[in-house]
């Protein structure tokens, strides 16, 4: 029996295994890939972290668990199939059929970024390709920059690059954008934004980093000269496996506030996959901590 099952190694995981290692907590942490630090390790570089700027999101990601490990921290290697709560008590069970019980559960899956499913695509991820124009936005200082999207996240982007890069091509596969009418005023009346409609991306181009993208537009071939490509055509929450335990939000976010209490009594959201406005390393992290607080409490308050 734990105290805590913590489900998802990522910033938010990682930090609510901390702050349950030091409150004493007998706790897990359950990660579908052994040694895996989340999305942040797709970062070519973090300059946002607050005094650890100028690493690659691996170097972070890796002293987050080392940091995780200095509390003695467990860990198991398995794929969560189901969660179920009996009166007091959480039984998690994994795809492998191994059973674990707890008294409290923070989960820590957090979302998992659309793909343009094209080739080049994962092979240049963190060399040109990213999915966070906040996290990798300065390195392209009087660069060239591609956002593809439609939504408020890619006009959102597009505005985030032009103030930095020399030229942003904003690319959408439809003839009209899907977001904030003001934000779409704005991306028109940026002069070194170029936006490119009724467009679809199918090969990211590159030698050791990208440096150009294929483009079908209205059924022609077309090549755009690029330094870096920033998806933003949506997150998926991994929240599936949660549909009729505990509330979500149309999207598939876990309903939560900043203390990650949930519609189940014991059951703790961290990090992207609950709702919230911003979702960074820096948010996940306070969100892993809020949620052992609030296990915490929520433990001694019911006397379990």
């Amino acid at each position: 029996m734990y105290d805590i099952i913590i489900i998802g190694s990522g910033p938010a995981g990682l930090s609510a295994a901390v702050y349950a290692g030091r409150a004493q907590l007998k706790a897990v942490v359950a990660e579908r890939f052994y040694g895996s630090a989340g999305q942040i390790t797709d970062s070519e570089q973090v300059d946002n972290y607050l005094g650890l700027y100028g690493e690659s999101g691996f170097e972070l990601g890796e002293k987050f668990r080392h940091h995780a490990l200095a509390f003695n921290t467990e860990f198991y290697e398995g794929e969560v199939a189901c969660i179920s709560k009996t009166e007091n008590v959480f039984k998690v069970e994994f795809a492998d059929k191994s059973q674990f019980e707890s008294k409290a559960v923070i989960y820590a899956a957090g979302t998992s970024r659309r793909k343009l499913e094209i080739k080049g695509e994962s092979e240049f991820t963190g060399k040109g390709v990213s999915y966070c124009a906040v996290c990798d936005g300065a390195f392209y200082k009087n660069k060239t920059a591609a956002v593809v999207g439609g939504g408020d996240t890619a006009l959102g982007d597009a505005l985030l690059l032009s103030r930095m890069a020399e030229k942003v091509y904003l690319i959408h596969r439809r003839n009209e954008f899907r977001g904030n009418a003001m934000l779409q005023e704005k991306v028109r009346n940026t002069e070194n934004i170029e936006i490119i409609l009724n467009a679809v991306p199918s090969e990211i181009i590159g030698d050791n980093r990208v440096n150009a993208m294929k483009i079908i537009r209205e059924g022609k071939e077309e090549k755009i000269f690029t330094d870096g490509i920033f998806v933003a055509v949506g997150t998926v929450p991994n929240s599936g496996l949660l549909k009729g335990f505990v509330k979500l939000d149309k999207n598939g976010y876990i309903i939560a506030d900043e203390d990650g209490v949930t519609s189940v009594s014991g059951f703790f959201a961290a990090g992207d996959v609950r709702t919230k406005s911003v979702r960074q390393v820096i948010t996940a992290a306070a969100d892993g901590a809020s949620c052992v607080y609030s296990a915490e409490n929520y433990i001694l308050k019911n006397n379990i």
